[in-house]
């Protein structure tokens, strides 16, 4: 049986992944405790002991704004670890599935962002999921590099849509960036995309290399809020709000900029999977039905 060692298993593509990967062999889950990303040098030896097949890193250094401040945290668990995981599955003949993102690019383009298009992160933690990228592929010669955006989920650490639910169950009236666009994504589509993929792998039907996932269609953060408040009026989330008013990202600044458009070309990953990825509202109304059954709000 295949065995499957998988990081970040308390975030929000983690505890998808540890429904989904079942169907591919015996999941191995780590939490930071069990194996601290943050101390590169002790992965090797650990990993070494269990002796995965696949080693599915979903943990990252995710805190966009903070990572300015806390650059070799964020340095560490998304640039050296990933190296070090690298590093070690090549030693042991291991495939390396990497999760990243769309800040490795500057959001200057007006199409879709293709793999091989050129990256150019604009601040700290873009810059260090990109040389996460880099230490996997120079390290281990079978791996996956899988680049998402605009991660929500109802599982796992705050996001987006929980955010909008509980200032719009406060508030009549927010005001949302309107000007940065891109592709809003269920974590579990991500986890259903990577276990297929892993699976195509495994059976030499997909090949190494990078690949994006996103759910199809494109918002703005202002569209996606608009969205929100919609379905969850109609499955009955307690709100206040009455507006949401478009803003532009100037009038919201944040120590880290934002890439202006962050949509990624799905081409690659839909000829091979054979599966267009769902439309973002369509997994928004299923996600906020299940979050509303969880009662998790």
């Amino acid at each position: 049986m295949t065995k499957i060692l998988l990081t970040g298993i308390t975030g929000q593509v983690g505890q998808e992944l540890q429904q989904t990967l079942t169907s591919i062999g015996e999941v191995i889950g780590v939490n930071r405790h069990e194996l601290d990303l943050g101390q590169p040098d002790q992965i090797q030896h650990r990993i070494a002991e269990i002796k995965p097949h696949v080693i599915v890193n979903a943990a990252a250094y995710t805190a966009v704004d903070k990572s300015e401040t806390e650059t070799e945290l964020a340095m560490a668990i998304n640039a050296e670890a990933p190296k070090a995981i690298a590093q070690v599955a090549q030693d042991i003949g291991a495939t390396v599935v990497h999760i990243s993102t769309d800040y490795v690019f500057n959001g200057q383009n007006h199409t879709p962002y293709l793999e091989t298009d050129q990256t150019d992160p604009l601040g700290v933690y873009g810059n260090s999921k990109l040389l996460g990228e880099e230490g996997v592929r120079k390290n281990c010669d079978r791996h996956i590099i899988l680049r998402t955006a605009w991660v929500y989920g109802s599982r796992g650490h705050g996001n987006f849509i929980k955010t909008m639910l509980r200032l719009g169950a406060d508030r009549e009236e927010l005001k949302v960036v309107a000007d940065q666009i891109g592709s809003p994504t269920w974590s579990y589509d991500i986890a259903v995309a990577i276990t297929q993929l892993l699976e195509k792998y495994l059976n030499n039907l997909a090949t190494d290399g990078t690949y994006n996932f996103t759910s199809s269609g494109v918002a703005s953060w202002y569209d996606l809020a608009v969205a929100i408040f919609a379905e969850a009026k109609q499955l009955g989330f307690p709100l206040k709000i009455k507006r949401v008013l478009p803003i532009t990202t100037a009038e919201y600044p944040t120590p880290t900029q934002r890439p202006a458009y962050s949509v990624l070309s799905k081409v690659k990953i839909t000829e091979t999977l054979g599966v267009y990825p769902p439309h973002w509202r369509e997994s928004l109304r299923k996600m906020l039905s299940e979050w509303r059954s969880l009662k998790d709000y």
